[in-house]
């Protein structure tokens, strides 16, 4: 089993990347969106420090793996011609979205002057001064940008499971290395 990507499959790290990316956008979507109806009080601040360390690690781990894909290629989509074009664009919007979602939580929190911890022992630095209005902004953006990588991130699984059953072989490659 190759722990690097070759031309025509995906190696190990990259799929250990890939679903725990996975794993870690949904559950944290689950979770945003459970303490977006909550009322912080002592009781339940726990949830939102979880959140923030989670969505750090998700940050972490988007940079760790453009980083590998820098060492380590990925190959191309299998589709060609304007669809291959239109996979590419859209997993740089992926990306895009990846990166600019917890950026924008990191800025409200900061904007909230309330410290961003991460597993509950180191204090992150801000990003932004504390004003009550950027705070606003910075958490209406992080809501966009969370619920556009939800909308698409369920296309993606979709659109993987549709070339499957045609027989593309785009969900075995993520799931075992090759097609």
């Amino acid at each position: 089993m190759a722990l690097r990507n070759s031309p025509d499959s995906f190696g190990l790290i990259s799929r250990l990347i890939h679903w725990g990316m996975a794993l870690l956008i949904l559950s944290l979507i689950a979770l945003g969106l459970r303490i977006s109806w909550m009322e912080p009080s002592l009781s339940n601040l726990w949830l939102y420090g979880l959140h923030k360390t989670m969505g750090l690690s998700a940050f972490g781990l988007v940079l760790f793996r453009i980083l590998w894909h820098l060492i380590s290629p990925p190959p191309g989509p299998l589709a060609t011609g304007w669809q291959r074009l239109f996979i590419k664009a859209w997993h740089w919007t992926l990306y895009a979205l990846m990166i600019a979602t917890p950026v924008a939580g990191w800025a409200a929190s900061s904007a909230s002057g309330i410290d961003t911890l991460y597993a509950g022992t180191f204090v992150v630095p801000p990003l932004v001064e504390v004003s009550e209005r950027a705070e606003f902004v910075w958490f209406i953006l992080h809501e966009i940008f969370a619920k556009t990588l939800l909308g698409m991130v369920i296309v993606h699984m979709l659109a993987a499971v549709k070339r499957e059953m045609g027989g593309d072989g785009t969900l075995t490659r993520m799931l075992r290395g090759r097609a």
